[in-house]
């Protein structure tokens, strides 16, 4: 009796641990469908509306919408710049910079900032069109550069600046912006 007894337990605990396995088998599935699905899809933060429509930004890469408005607003922060704002204008400039490419940008930025610094010499610039690249991380803005010393403003001149953009993870940092050459400016 005893050895029939101890069989039946015995038959019941492998049962028992039979279905553990089968249990255990199928959670530690559905955990990596839920990590492959996790890691594949495209992940999406909704920011607040600045224009005329919601924005958002997504792993799969920056809308163009998105795109425009940034460099709109990189324009104005890095073309407007006087001798009272340049330390300001700089760190918010290296703010926006990719770390990886920081050291170029900020050694260009010293430059202005030495040249800048102690004379009445400023800057702003009004925006005229925009050419947005999306797929190639690019923007052109086009518009009046306007040159003012003291109170008088002494050049008006039309530019177009490149700002070239990387995107990692959710992140749209400026890798650097300059003023685009064309034929007629490089022979001056």
């Amino acid at each position: 009796m005893e050895l029939s007894y101890s069989h039946a337990l015995n038959q019941r605990v492998l049962r028992q641990r039979n279905l553990l396995v089968i249990v255990a088998a199928a959670l530690a599935g559905v955990t990596a469908l839920l990590a492959l699905l996790g890691m594949s899809r495209d992940r999406e933060v909704v920011l607040q509306p600045v224009l005329r429509s919601p924005v958002t930004i997504s792993s799969s890469g920056v809308s163009r919408d998105y795109l425009e408005m940034v460099t709109r607003d990189v324009a104005v922060l890095t073309l407007d710049r006087s001798p009272q704002n340049l330390d300001y204008w700089m760190s918010q400039v290296l703010a926006i910079t990719s770390p990886r490419t920081q050291g170029q940008v900020k050694a260009d930025l010293l430059k202005i900032l030495e040249e800048q610094r102690g004379s009445s010499i400023a800057q702003f610039f009004t925006i005229q069109s925009l050419e947005i690249d999306p797929a190639h991380l690019t923007s052109e803005v086009s518009g009046d550069l306007h040159t003012v010393v003291g109170d008088k403003v002494v050049s008006n001149e039309r530019r177009t600046f490149r700002y070239t953009w990387e995107y990692t993870g959710l992140s749209l940092r400026l890798i650097g912006f300059g003023m685009v050459r064309t034929g007629k400016e490089q022979g001056r």
